[in-house]
């Protein structure tokens, strides 16, 4: 049965605003309306961001193989588990981007010495090039956007987003 009023609202939207928010102060509510408008904005031109990092490592890479192989830059071989919690992904999907990553020769598997049952994921090393690569085109675009600002803004924007994060835990 579909859901109606203020709780299709919450259920549908993660960024509708509780019943209980309702004493809020009109201003308030406008600054966050804002806000979540500029979020939207960021988290499209991320994953636009994402596909073409993904298309510059390999043209049939995937965005979930990419999530993969951003783990495995950032920790470094992992076992095939542990890379589907990382990614809240089930077995039979990372199975699957296991083998396609493993196809387009971006990864390898290799028996995990401390578990002779368990195998062993890791970057190719033309994977890892390809990968540092767009890491760093990335962080030249966000540098050239943030570089015209005074560094105070910049170190706000930085406790800002470390103070919204901290609140999601």
């Amino acid at each position: 049965m579909p859901r109606h009023g203020a709780d299709m609202d919450c259920a549908g939207d993660p960024f509708a605003l509780p019943p209980s928010a309702g004493a809020i102060d009109t201003g308030l509510r406008e600054a966050i309306t804002d806000v979540e408008q500029q979020f939207v904005i960021m988290v499209v031109r991320a994953r636009k961001s994402i596909r073409a990092r993904a298309a510059a490592i390999h043209p049939e890479l995937q965005p979930m193989g990419f999530k993969v192989l951003t783990i495995l830059a950032q920790s470094g071989p992992l076992q095939q588990g542990a890379l589907a919690h990382e990614v809240d992904a089930d077995k039979a999907v990372m199975s699957r981007t296991i083998k396609a990553l493993e196809a387009l020769g971006l990864i390898t598997r290799t028996a995990d010495p401390s578990d002779g049952r368990a195998h062993l994921v890791a970057m190719t090393t033309a994977a890892r090039t390809r990968f540092d690569a767009t890491r760093s085109e990335a962080r030249q675009v966000l540098f050239d956007r943030l570089s015209t600002w005074d560094a105070g803004e910049v170190r706000r924007l930085a406790n800002l987003l470390d103070r919204l994060n901290e609140s999601n835990d």
